[in-house]
């Protein structure tokens, strides 16, 4: 594992007004995310977990404290400068896969390329369906896919920007176990040979159990840490 620290959140806060009322969605919490290990971010609904998932996203500002991301400080950001931040940084990868139905595989994968205009290049495009495992199905449209094999383009969608942190918000919540193994071993690898830092939410204990660090939150804090050699 790299010591090369990715994400460094000190004092993180996220408030939120609800008519009379304040709801600390979070309420101080400090982590740090770095090359090359992955992260699984636990808790109950309202515990705060998709909070902080969207302001490691960089798809949210804290209210207060301080959030790092690739060595720079994105507390009070605009959003414009947001999206610089978050371009070609972060990959992400949803529980909804969120695909183009008219457009094949290669095309989905490549679509984030065309935003960020950069050129497509077909031995990179290559690269990323073999290792997504859907070099057959290139030239496929989403509707001849199954689950799986959909949560796989859109894995591959997010990896070949070739992101430093890829997020993963319930990423097999709407798969079969097998599949969902499936996908994880699939971002396990991706950790282990580019590097790539992995911050994952789940309900899966049993994945969650397989990842370098779980961080469990309840009520806006983080209250418990466990690293995977300490699980017995």
């Amino acid at each position: 594992m790299s010591n090369d620290i990715l994400i460094a959140g000190r004092n993180l806060q996220r408030h939120y007004r609800r008519g009379s009322e304040i709801v600390r969605a979070l309420d101080g919490v400090d982590l740090e995310i770095r090359a090359g290990e992955s992260v699984c971010i636990l808790g109950p609904s309202g515990s705060g977990k998709t909070t902080l998932v969207n302001l490691l996203s960089a798809l949210d500002v804290p209210t207060a404290g301080e959030l790092e991301i690739g060595g720079r400080r994105v507390d009070g950001l605009s959003e414009a400068a947001l999206v610089d931040v978050r371009r070609g940084m972060l990959g992400y990868v949803f529980q909804q896969f969120h695909l183009i139905p008219t457009l094949t595989v290669m095309e989905n994968i490549a679509l984030p390329l065309l935003f960020l205009r950069r050129k497509v290049d077909p031995a990179e495009l290559l690269r990323v369906l073999e290792a997504v495992g859907l070099a057959d199905r290139a030239k496929h449209l989403p509707k001849e896919l199954s689950g799986g094999q959909m949560q796989r383009v859109a894995i591959g969608r997010a990896l070949v920007v070739r992101p430093r942190v890829l997020i993963a918000d319930e990423p097999t919540g709407n798969l079969d176990s097998h599949t969902g193994e499936a996908i994880f071993t699939l971002f396990q690898k991706t950790v282990r040979e580019d590097g790539v830092a992995l911050v994952l939410t789940t309900h899966n204990l049993a994945l969650a159990a397989r990842c370098d660090r779980t961080l469990t939150l309840t009520d806006g804090k983080i209250v418990g840490t466990t690293a995977a050699g300490a699980r017995g």
